[in-house]
């Protein structure tokens, strides 16, 4: 159990502080992560990595000379959001163009694309591999959608290796993919983890039994069996690894092949239980005819405080054999003889843009925008009431977070909505830095998908005049189809669509039939409502829930919950504030 922190939601920034603090020989604060603080050639390929916090050493913990460039770094268990990556990757950008690569969660591929997007308008060379070894996640025909669980390690790797003999940003990818493509994962969990504040697990497992499968986010496994002997666990780890569907396409025996074994503790579990169970693995390995290469055990991609381990197999061609002698010198992680770097002239920091002069909207967009920010504030009041509800329904079959990353982005919102109000701006500035706020700092998958949302009702809002209801209607169908435009969800897929699509259909149509907008917001937060209710029937087709689907059974989708509880808590204010015509 995690004990000591100051307040919940300032313990990933207080964390990263600590971590430059202790570090600063190899890295250097800045915004969105770190960076190399030691100079790297101009023209070298960047690679950047990230995803949320809590799996010390990943991320930050792996940036450094022979490994990554630069690591964005989310909140706890939540992808960093599109400006945390894009200024993280800035920063990092020797000239030679960047590599970013992480983990295949929705919440970071959303951000990851849309900060490569925005890196990409700015003139920079961007291209994206995400590692996908964890083969619990999805069937050996559907490895793109398996996640990226300790695997990290080898594909950063070989990446920053091919970066650092000069390969340009094509070479680097080539690597990064091949190593992706020969890299398999495969973990148990004795006791799930606890967040920062919390009062319990993300997820428990009876006494004397053992989750199979399990996720780094606190996803519960996909079987449960009795706690084996140390023997019989390394036995299940090596035989599910050495599965012929999971072998590398072009391994055709196990004899001769050489592979680098990383026995990988999840936060808790002791060196010493490690070392019992790799005694085992190693002389599976062995009796099959692998030349064992390199072996690693200890914590390279932790869950907190997570009793469990996970065993990862990379499989050695000719190449990557040589690139994994390639010497690195990280916080966490070194190897080999590094020769000292001259420091890296850090370049200055851009103003922030709460610093940025606002455009004054008139008379009417100010009262609307006044308008805004209370509304705004009431969503965080809302959220703020239901916070941990939010966090127990996404532990069913998620990673607990849902609550706490609405809150935060959420409280970012209001602050955004109240200064920019103040400083005079018209509703769509107001309603957009509030996006923004909410995106950049709630992080993953909710994060960016209420930034889209709120940004295409702003821009129906304008900074002039005062906009009729059928505006805001057309708002909010415009973010149905930016959310699904990002994210793939559809209707039926457990996820905030299946509350979003109702919500904008009778909004549509209330506004339509001529009722005023307030009347017709009520109408359209009770079909919200029923369908976000009605989501506790469905099986996840999406996001970290689809792995363990059958857990969710029953369980209504936090997402589409919480976008009902927005939708009942803002039908109101209208009638109360004034609204458009």
């Amino acid at each position: 159990m995690t004990r000591l922190w100051n307040a919940p939601t300032a313990f990933a920034d207080e964390m990263i502080d600590g971590f430059v603090a202790a570090n600063s020989r190899c890295v250097r604060r800045v915004d969105g992560g770190v960076v190399r603080s030691t100079a790297s050639p101009v023209g070298e390929v960047a690679v950047v990595v990230g995803g949320g916090s809590g799996h010390y050493p990943a991320f930050g913990g792996l940036v450094g000379p022979g490994l990554a460039h630069g690591a964005a770094m989310g909140n706890l268990f939540a992808s960093p959001s599109t400006a945390q990556v894009h200024a993280t990757a800035r920063a990092a950008d020797n000239g030679g163009g960047v590599l970013l690569c992480y983990g295949n969660y929705a919440g970071d591929v959303l951000n990851f694309t849309a900060a490569q997007e925005r890196l990409r308008a700015e003139g920079v060379p961007v291209a994206t591999v995400t590692v996908t070894d964890d083969i619990s996640s999805a069937p050996a025909d559907e490895r793109d959608r398996r996640r990226g669980i300790a695997g990290d390690l080898t594909v950063f790797r070989a990446a920053a290796a091919a970066a650092e003999r000069g390969d340009d940003l094509d070479g680097v990818v080539r690597v990064a993919r091949l190593a992706n493509e020969r890299t398999r994962s495969f973990g148990v969990a004795f006791t799930g983890c606890t967040l920062p504040g919390a009062a319990t697990p993300l997820f428990t497992v009876p006494e004397g039994r053992m989750a199979v499968g399990l996720g780094i986010h606190g996803e519960p496994g996909i079987d449960e069996t009795d706690i084996p002997t140390a023997d019989e666990l390394a036995d299940l780890l090596v035989a599910r690894l050495l599965d012929p569907a999971e072998r590398p396409l072009d391994v055709d025996g196990l004899a001769g092949a050489r592979v680098v074994p990383i026995l990988n503790g999840l936060g808790s579990l002791k060196y010493e239980e490690m070392f019992v169970v790799y005694r085992r693995v190693a002389e599976r390995l062995t009796a099959h005819g692998l030349e064992i290469v390199d072996p690693h055990v200890g914590e390279y991609c932790t869950s907190f405080d997570m009793a469990g381990l996970s065993l990862t197999l990379y499989w050695l061609d000719d190449e990557l054999a040589e690139l994994w002698e390639h010497p690195v010198d990280a916080p966490a992680y070194r190897r080999g003889s590094v020769l000292h770097a001259p420091a890296r002239i850090a370049d200055a920091a851009p103003a922030a843009p709460a610093d940025a002069p606002v455009a004054p909207g008139d008379a009417d967009s100010r009262d609307l925008a006044a308008v805004v920010a209370r509304g705004v504030a009431e969503i965080a009041t809302v959220i703020d009431a239901h916070v941990d509800e939010l966090g127990r329904l996404d532990a069913v079959a998620g990673d607990g977070d849902h609550g706490i990353g609405m809150q935060r982005g959420a409280h970012a919102a209001r602050e955004a909505a109240r200064r920019t109000s103040a400083a005079g701006a018209g509703a769509r500035t107001t309603l957009t830095a509030a996006a923004d706020a909410w995106a950049d700092r709630a992080g993953g998958t909710s994060g960016a998908l209420w930034g889209l949302m709120l940004r295409s009702i702003a821009a129906e809002l304008g900074d002039r005049g005062r906009p009729n209801a059928a505006a805001v209607a057309r708002g909010v169908a415009d973010a149905v189809r930016a959310v699904t435009a990002a994210g793939g969800a559809a209707i039926g897929d457990k996820t905030l669509v299946d509350a979003l699509v109702p919500l904008a259909d009778t909004l549509t149509t209330a506004v339509a039939e001529g009722l005023p907008l307030d009347e017709a917001g009520r109408r359209a937060a009770v079909a919200a409502a029923r369908a976000a209710e009605g989501t506790a029937e469905l099986l996840p087709r999406r996001g970290r829930a689809r792995t363990h689907g059958d857990h969710s059974l029953g369980t209504p989708d936090p997402g589409a919950v919480s976008l009902a509880l927005i939708a009942e808590a803002l039908a109101s204010l209208p009638s109360r504030e004034g609204h458009p015509s």
